[in-house]
């Protein structure tokens, strides 16, 4: 699997993809609505990223940027074949990756903007903070947060610029990818993860971080998986809000058809997964119980 995600113009993610299925969408691409893939590491870095726009019959035009704006390249290669080594050399960081492309520098501006106040910036580093003890966002939706949330209900607008977010939120990003380059091992998250995942394939629908709140979770529910799913089980964010705080992480679940039974009989397989992968749960075994998952450590390591 190589440590990337990818983005492409039809919306899709590839989170730690097969070198194989990064070809397969340089291939693909060139299509009015599929003409371009962006690719950034995992954990994302800040202004480091490789990424390819191509309109059939065209060129590939093919741009990285190694870790400023003012070190932005650009080259047009001829072939998906040779578009696809470049980007998989990238990916796996090997020597001599950029090595065969006629690399121009465009060069950007590197983004400046005026100090926030220290009022401000302390304030807005302990939401944004909060935010990436969750684990969920990514810099742009961090940067989005960042930006409106001290706006206000009066509608005065926000103290702080949509350049003052992004500087901020790449400082703490830096920040916490550095902490979390010294956890060992497996985390709680990634068991959690592990067991959602189990479930999906058993015919139940596990989703992480799912919608705003209870309400919304269970309108939208049905909606995210499959069709023929049998049951469901998610957390909003308010739930992971929660567990990053250092509290038990409460599950909700149910079934797709009416009646307690099914609903106890999913609430059974959630337990059983968490079993499997070992962690601890409170549940007093009935339809109107949700499942608490406890003692969690919630080190959630940021993708990007």
């Amino acid at each position: 699997m190589l440590p990337v995600k990818i983005h492409t113009e039809r919306a899709e993610s590839y989170e730690r993809p097969a070198a194989p299925r990064l070809s397969e969408l340089v291939e693909r691409i060139g299509a009015d609505g599929d003409r371009f893939l962006v690719v950034n590491r995992i954990p994302d870095e800040p202004d480091a990223f490789i990424q390819v726009w191509h309109e059939a019959g065209g060129e590939y035009q093919l741009e990285h940027r190694a870790g400023s704006p003012d070190r932005h390249f650009q080259a047009f290669v001829p072939t998906a074949a040779e578009v696809a080594r470049v980007m998989l050399g990238w990916a796996r960081q090997e020597e001599g990756w950029d090595l065969g492309p006629a690399w121009e520098r465009l060069g950007f501006p590197a983004e400046e903007a005026p100090p926030l106040d220290a009022g401000v910036e302390e304030e807005l580093t302990g939401l944004v903070r909060e935010r990436l003890l969750c684990g969920y966002d990514d810099r742009a939706a961090l940067a989005e947060y960042a930006g409106y949330v001290l706006g206000g209900a009066d509608g005065g607008g926000s103290p702080v610029s949509p350049a003052q977010a992004r500087l901020l939120v790449d400082r703490l990003w830096r920040e916490r990818v550095a902490e979390q380059a010294g956890w060992e091992g497996e985390t709680d998250p990634e068991r959690l993860t592990r067991a959602f995942e189990a479930l999906g394939a058993r015919g139940i629908t596990a989703r992480e971080d799912f919608a705003c709140c209870r309400a919304c979770g269970l309108a939208e529910i049905r909606d995210a998986g499959e069709a023929d799913a049998r049951g469901f089980v998610f957390f909003h964010s308010q739930c992971t809000e929660g567990v990053a705080a250092g509290h038990d992480l409460w599950l909700l679940y149910g079934g797709f058809e009416s009646g307690d039974e099914l609903t106890v009989s999913v609430g059974r397989e959630v337990v059983a997964a968490l079993d499997g992968v070992g962690l601890k749960w409170v549940w007093d075994g009935s339809a109107h119980d949700a499942v608490r998952v406890t003692g969690l450590d919630w080190r959630k390591r940021l993708i990007g």
